[in-house]
């Protein structure tokens, strides 16, 4: 799809999310997401300010974006406007939340009584419905063939590009001496039914531990009240982006 720099120009509000806003543009093929430094944790359940956050968020989702389209994975990312805002591809959400786990730790330590920081023998993929009125409670293929959330070709797309996502991210976490213990990623349909990469990449949607000291430098800062979130998230986007 042509994009012509400058061209685009935000219209109406279309959506906002816990951690993102959505806006529609003069060019129907384009939307503009602009990020928050609204913190919510445990489906909303608590709330909060990681000042910030919108800014490391955006520009760590388009740095990993950019560099993942040069692995084969096709992503939503168009052009960053601002340190908050993106041109990104129009796309369909396919409602699941597409989590790889690599190592045991938040829900998956309380299902199946793991010790968190238990090393997986192999990654993990699980699948979640996007419904926070449910949860987002998780379900496998079945369930999303019988409610025709995805067909069985666009879910074996899915499954093929997020363990190349987890591939690329456990080699650029270690070489920044980070643990990838797991994380979470959606995918969209773009306006030729192709299925690519969305969202967000980012401290609010990965697990990142320091590979010698285990500190978590990510959102489980926030939800577990463990203090300096501004901080580790300076230190994560200075560690894997190489920005102060």
């Amino acid at each position: 799809m042509d994009y012509k720099d400058g061209a685009i120009e935000k219209r109406e509000q279309l959506y906002e999310g816990k951690a993102k806003k959505v806006y529609a543009t003069n060019d129907e093929r384009f939307y503009i997401v602009s990020y928050k430094d609204d913190a919510t944790a445990f489906n909303g359940q608590k709330k909060g300010t990681i000042v910030g956050k919108g800014v490391v968020n955006n520009r760590m989702s388009n740095f990993m974006m950019r560099l993942l389209e040069q692995e084969g994975v096709p992503t939503h990312f168009v052009e960053q406007l601002s340190d908050r805002e993106t041109v990104v591809h129009r796309v369909e959400i396919v409602p699941l939340e597409v989590i790889v786990r690599n190592i045991a730790a938040g829900s998956l330590s309380q299902r199946l009584g793991l010790e968190e920081g238990t090393p997986l023998s192999c990654p993990v993929l699980e699948f979640c419905y996007k419904n926070d009125d449910l949860g987002d409670p998780m379900i496998n293929n079945f369930h999303i063939y019988a409610m025709q959330l995805a067909t069985r070709e666009e879910l074996a797309q899915i499954e093929e590009y997020a363990f190349k996502v987890n591939a690329f991210l456990q080699k650029r976490c270690a070489m920044a001496g980070v643990t990838l213990v797991d994380f979470k990623i959606e995918f969209g349909r773009d306006l030729s039914g192709r299925i690519i990469l969305a969202d967000e990449i980012s401290p609010d949607t990965c697990r990142f531990w320091d590979s010698e000291t285990g500190e978590k430098l990510d959102k489980d800062r926030f939800r577990r009240n463990l203090g300096g979130v501004e901080d580790a998230y300076a230190e994560i986007r200075r560690r894997l982006m190489g920005e102060e």
